[in-house]
């Protein structure tokens, strides 16, 4: 099994990508080992090995952040040996019933809009980078979104919604006004 790797614009997350599906039907951000424990047996793995911090399991990627004490020299090669060996054990790397949960956006045609083109247009873009940015809500012209993966605790996460997220948003949906993160 070959494991390709990608530097994020996150110096503390790399993407690795193990060249087939890690997680097709939904994406899933664990910050703590506990959020993973019963969800995830990937997950478990990649904060067994110590060092980490965050793993975010996206369609056919996985990106592992690491504490800012951490050198990647060290903690790299553990977390390819996590995935190779989560690999070779036959376990999914969620829990089925964790991977079935659906999000249910309403009957709201602005909420749909919106929910459209971050599906087709700005998720994409952000999952090169080893990342995500998930639908929270939209209530009084603010549309609220969660930064995953690399792009949680980024330098450009800022920057990425404000000149990207925001202005995309605001051309094809004029309900929207502003963007905030969730933290």
């Amino acid at each position: 099994m070959f494991i390709h790797t990608e530097t994020t614009p996150n110096p503390n997350a790399v993407k690795f990508m193990p060249g087939n599906d890690v997680s097709p039907e939904r994406t899933f951000d664990f910050r703590t080992p506990e959020e993973a424990m019963t969800i995830s047996p990937l997950g478990k793995m990649l904060f067994e090995i110590g060092d980490v911090t965050g793993v975010y399991l996206g369609k056919d990627f996985v990106s592992v952040t690491k504490d800012d004490a951490a050198d990647w020299s060290m903690v790299k090669p553990r977390v390819l040996a996590a995935i190779m060996d989560h690999a070779m054990s036959g376990l999914p790397a969620v829990d089925a019933s964790a991977a079935q949960q659906q999000n249910d956006y309403q009957n709201d045609p602005v909420v749909a809009q919106i929910v459209e083109i971050l599906d087709t247009r700005i998720r994409p873009a952000v999952a090169n980078d080893g990342g995500d940015i998930v639908f929270d809500r939209f209530e009084d012209g603010v549309l609220y979104l969660h930064m995953r993966g690399a792009c949680a605790g980024c330098p450009s996460a800022s920057m990425t919604l404000k000149q990207g997220v925001e202005n995309m948003m605001r051309h094809f949906v004029p309900e929207v006004q502003e963007v905030r993160q969730v933290l």
